[in-house]
């Protein structure tokens, strides 16, 4: 079940500023090329507190000129891999009244020209849109289930593309 409504007790933060946001992770991905081709690793078990470990994954397509979003999660922690084809502009909102980064907001260039592991954390809303020319390509490796274990659990994702007056406006 996806709801557009926030918790009774959610401040919304009527402004919001550009700045870091706690817990909002970006790493540059490594390539690795030799005459075959490349890899490149975006997760790592060592490299993440056990509480952030994916326990699925998924990659999804999005069309030139779509967005994805906004939403947030209430427990999911999402950790995307933005690697190419195309691009993205990301953008980020932490909504989180008891984080000293409430309020800031994130937009950057990922994908393509940019690859890049991002990890969002519960109470930050989250979009991207494809700014590119060519399908773009996102991959999650969250630390929750989609839908619980069998897939008969209440999603955790709160939606807010749809809510009239929305704070989260993408430039």
């Amino acid at each position: 079940m996806l709801s557009s409504n926030l918790p009774p007790d959610r401040k919304e933060p009527p402004v919001f500023k550009l700045g870091p946001i706690e817990g909002v992770e970006f790493k540059p991905v490594r390539f690795h090329e030799d005459e075959r081709g490349w890899l490149a690793e975006i997760y790592r078990q060592d490299e993440l507190p056990p509480e952030l470990h994916p326990v699925m994954a998924y990659i999804s397509e999005t069309l030139p000129g779509v967005v994805r979003g906004p939403h947030e999660h209430a427990y999911q922690t999402d950790y995307f891999a933005f690697i190419g084809p195309g691009n993205f502009t990301l953008y980020l909102w932490d909504i989180r009244t008891q984080s000293p980064t409430w309020a800031n907001r994130i937009r950057v260039v990922v994908g393509q020209s940019n690859k890049q592991i991002v990890i969002v954390p519960p109470g930050v809303v989250h979009a991207y849109k494809n700014t590119g020319t060519l399908p773009g390509w996102a991959i999650n490796e969250p630390n929750r289930l989609y839908a619980g274990a069998t897939r008969q659990e209440k999603v955790d994702e709160i939606r807010h593309e749809d809510r009239p007056n929305s704070p989260f406006i993408l430039d």
